[in-house]
């Protein structure tokens, strides 16, 4: 009886948190930790990218191949983590903390077990994947052993999206910061240690990854094992899943689904592209989307504190604190991405000189990341309208807009630009890309906005 008075007291403290405190503040609180962990992985992507770019041109291309193989792994673990997450908030607003443990438990098997498929086709079909990634023939055998071990950790990476998110939406970015700075500052370590100390090479780099994933995973999973969290992991609620959860969960996190799963064929597109222009051109792409993808992360985790706040009060039917949580997050996301893009604007050429010392290299990227550094202006409506929606459950307008950036419009701009100008296309067609994300998702926001306001009259 005193467990379950704790447990109310618990859930009656959070519900108050995530309806009561001030919604900007409420953002900051549970965006810092969740962009700290962001950066964190950012920087142990830009880590493996740094160490084996030491190695050489084609061992730095290969960085960019595989990362198109774990934006699929990270698409099917996005789809069931943030799925879960957005209903487990919802249902946690609305006070069925039962519901919720039903969700995340069923999210985490399906995750799971979609890893392992992953990682058994993967490597069985290694080299015929690595080539459809965008692999040159020089690049294949740093591809082939870095992926290797990217595909063994797989089922642990899928299974981290589910825990990293249902923390996350439940308002505890902080545990789930815990787990992955964690493995983050492992992979680092492991970079240094293995490939510039003991001269693994890419081995090296392909083991520090497998190993931090693994252990992050273990630490997001102790989080739910103590009772950190509202919802519980139980695998007699995974054995009683149902059809109907399963299809709800990967509905609602099909826009994840879509967003990475586009992020990997855009990359395998890219490098396609690139790859006409040897390996210096894979290589500075490579380079180019692993420093914009720090810049992103910023905006990104701001954008992922807001999402268990629209989430949670939009069930908790607060619509006035979902609009405001918007606006707030839309204009921090400006504030912190437009300082990022005007110091990487000023500073390309430097950027790109530190992970690869090649003229060649450095001067296709410098072009690349200038480009890139505009499009940031036009980033965070994107990203914020994409995240409200999907988080409130309106998962065909958040599937649409999740498919722009990196397929709709990424895909045949750069199909279109490279064949008209060239290098000079592929090196702006990311650009071009998010200024038409931008203008489409425009008319969205403004028309929900306007319903948030009205149903915010009404209850009141």
């Amino acid at each position: 009886m005193e467990k379950e008075k704790r447990s109310a007291d618990k859930a009656s403290a959070q519900y108050i948190k995530m309806t009561e405190t001030p919604v900007a503040k409420l953002i900051l609180m549970l965006g810092i930790p969740t962009t700290i962990s962001m950066l964190v992985t950012s920087i142990y992507n830009m880590a493996d990218t740094y160490f084996v770019g030491q190695i050489g041109t084609s061992a730095s291309g290969a960085v960019g191949v595989v990362f198109g193989l774990m934006a699929i792994i990270q698409a099917f673990g996005f789809m069931f983590g943030h799925g879960a997450g957005s209903i487990v908030s919802r249902s946690l607003g609305a006070k069925d903390a039962e519901r919720a443990s039903q969700i995340a438990s069923t999210s985490f098997v399906c995750a799971g077990a979609s890893g392992i498929g992953i990682s058994v086709l993967g490597i069985l079909f290694l080299d015929p994947l690595m080539r459809l990634l965008g692999s040159t023939e020089t690049i294949l055998p740093y591809a082939r052993t870095y992926a290797f071990y990217i595909l063994l950790a797989a089922p642990f990476m899928a299974s981290s999206c589910v825990l990293n998110n249902v923390l996350r939406y439940e308002g505890q970015a902080a545990f789930a910061m815990v787990g992955l700075v964690s493995g983050g500052l492992l992979n680092i370590f492991g970079d240094w240690l293995l490939v510039s100390n003991i001269g693994m090479g890419v081995r090296g780099a392909g083991l520090a990854t497998a190993i931090s994933q693994v252990i992050s995973f273990c630490i997001l999973l102790f989080m739910f094992i103590r009772g950190k969290t509202e919802s519980r992991l139980q695998l007699k609620r995974a054995t009683k899943m149902c059809l109907g959860d399963v299809v709800l969960i990967c509905k609602t996190g099909f826009p994840s689904m879509m967003r990475q799963g586009l992020s990997s064929i855009s990359t395998m597109v890219l490098n396609g592209q690139a790859g006409a222009y040897g390996d210096a051109a894979v290589a500075a792409m490579s380079i180019v989307n692993r420093v914009c993808f720090l810049a992103f992360s910023v905006g990104l985790g701001i954008g992922q504190g807001f999402q268990p706040v629209s989430a949670f009060n939009y069930g908790a039917k607060k619509y006035g604190r979902v609009r405001k949580g918007f606006l707030a997050t839309w204009g921090m996301g400006e504030l912190f991405l437009g300082m990022f893009a005007v110091v990487g604007f000023l500073n390309a050429e430097f950027l790109m000189s530190l992970f690869r010392d090649d003229a060649e290299v450095i001067a296709i990227g410098t072009v690349a990341l200038s480009a890139q550094m505009i499009s940031l202006f036009f980033q965070p409506l994107s990203v914020c309208a994409n995240m409200m929606f999907q988080s409130v459950g309106k998962n065909g307008v958040a599937t649409f807009l999740a498919m722009l950036r990196s397929g709709l419009f990424f895909i045949p701009t750069l199909l279109v630009l490279s064949a008209t100008l060239g290098l000079t296309g592929i090196e702006i067609a990311q650009t071009v890309a998010d200024v038409l994300t931008f203008m489409v998702s425009v008319p969205f926001v403004i028309s929900f906005l306007k319903t948030l306001k009205r149903l915010e009259n009404k209850e009141e």
